[in-house]
């Protein structure tokens, strides 16, 4: 099997571009990032299908390796279907953005921010739960070890 450089440099550009729009605030810029991703995964799956072949109608008098596969190219097809969806739903997230806000960007989450700020996880506080935070107890010592029922149940 020869590999197409060219494709292969489409299929690069595409992803690159893809996840570089896909980080940005802009909903319509991540819009035309999974557009490009989706495009790039099928050339990726086209290019990964092989050389082009016969149509895979059977004759006795061809050899079955001068066959083309049709799972490759049946993949691409439910791909631009599963992505026309995507991009569909988008463009309604993107429309009701707009409508409600006149604005197409994500904004920050205030509570998002605040968490940011809070001094690092420590593992070492917080791996120990105090019994009355949580709502499961221990089970009698003649359940099973290990089984857990919630507070109340008798």
């Amino acid at each position: 099997m020869t590999v197409n450089i060219t494709l292969l440099a489409v299929m690069g550009a595409l992803f690159a571009v893809g996840v570089y729009l896909i980080l940005e605030r802009s909903l319509t810029r991540v819009m035309l990032g999974l557009m490009l991703l989706t495009n790039g995964a099928n050339i990726l799956v086209l290019s990964t299908g092989g050389a082009a072949g016969l149509a895979p109608l059977f004759n006795k008098d061809i050899r079955p390796e001068a066959y083309n596969d049709p799972l490759p190219q049946a993949l691409i097809l439910t791909s631009i279907v599963i992505s026309f969806a995507v991009t569909a739903f988008m463009l309604g997230i993107i429309y009701r953005s707009w409508v409600l806000g006149r604005q197409d960007e994500v904004q920050d989450d205030i509570e998002d921010r605040r968490v940011a700020n809070q001094p690092s996880f420590d593992a070492e506080d917080d791996a120990e739960m105090p019994a009355e935070t949580t709502e499961f107890i221990r089970a009698e010592a003649e359940e099973a070890p290990g089984t857990l029922r919630a507070k109340g149940e008798e």
